[in-house]
């Protein structure tokens, strides 16, 4: 057996063809790429910049490129079907860079720069900061790809594994991706552990204390309709604030030989269902 939720799109076709009877099981495992903008210091301080850059996004091409057309577009919640919490389609599509047009909103994005007086002869030079394995370079490369379109010149820092954390919790970059995994689909994991003021895994520092008296009324909440109606407030709030913009939500697969048996992979977590406690050989 693979270790869990290890294995990507393009890797599944390696194992049909090295072991053509293993069975593999392709789950969203309720982990996102993301964006890391330090809002402390420029230029990412600067509001109208942060939203071009969302602008620029075309996260279809994230997902073709990375997951061979397998992920998710949302908000900070896990999407829907999977994800009980998450923003609708229809709501995610009125956010800056979710709308189907991705031409338009990159129009819209050059717009804004040229207002600060960027341009195709001066360009923003930033450096785009990632953990030096491929499943984060890949898609800094693409960002970086991406944001060429709205006068954004990113150059790639790629950081050992070992200093990555400590990195970002220094706040020492400009823009970071990153890749944020979830306990468990349930909006107080994942508003106070990442969006909260004064949490510790809040990389970028992001603080909205109206947002945070929303996260405490969601919270208490018993009605789960109007529960869920707080939470969508607060996922489109915290996208329009560029708080730590989502790429991409990512399914993985986890492949067995035939022989194992009583494998339940979870879709809410890549964390949850690693005891193995009905798992059995037949062999």
């Amino acid at each position: 057996m693979t270790f869990p939720t290890e294995v990507t799109v393009p890797l599944m076709k390696d194992i049909a063809g090295q072991a053509p009877q293993a069975v593999c099981d392709l789950v969203t495992n309720n982990n996102s790429t993301n964006l890391l903008l330090n809002r402390d210091k420029p230029p990412f301080d600067n509001a109208d910049i942060r939203k071009a850059m969302m602008l620029a996004l075309d996260r279809k091409a994230f997902i073709d490129i990375l997951g061979e057309g397998k992920g998710d577009v949302g908000g900070a919640m896990q999407p829907p079907p999977e994800g009980i919490w998450g923003l609708p389609p229809d709501q995610l599509a009125t956010l800056p860079g979710y709308g189907p047009d991705v031409d338009k909103s990159r129009a819209e994005a050059r717009a804004i720069m040229e207002k600060l007086g960027y341009g195709a002869d001066k360009r923003l030079a930033i450096k785009v900061s990632t953990r030096n394995i491929p499943v984060y370079r890949d898609a800094a490369v693409i960002l970086i790809d991406q944001l060429k379109t709205v006068y954004i010149d990113g150059e790639l820092d790629p950081v050992e594994t070992a200093t990555w954390f400590p990195k970002i919790g220094r706040k020492d970059y400009q823009v970071g991706l990153n890749i944020t995994g979830s306990a468990v689909d349930d909006p107080d994991q994942q508003f106070y552990e990442n969006y909260a003021c004064g949490s510790e895994r809040n990389y970028t520092g992001y603080c909205n204390k109206e947002l945070d008296q929303l996260f405490d009324r969601q919270s208490a909440e018993a009605d789960q309709a109007k529960r869920k109606k707080l939470v969508w407030e607060i996922d489109k709030k915290l996208q329009l604030d560029a708080a730590r913009p989502i790429i991409m939500h990512n399914r993985s697969a986890t492949c067995w030989q035939p022989q194992v048996k009583g494998v339940t992979l979870m879709v809410n977590s890549i964390f949850n269902g690693w005891r193995m406690e009905d798992v059995w050989l037949d062999k």
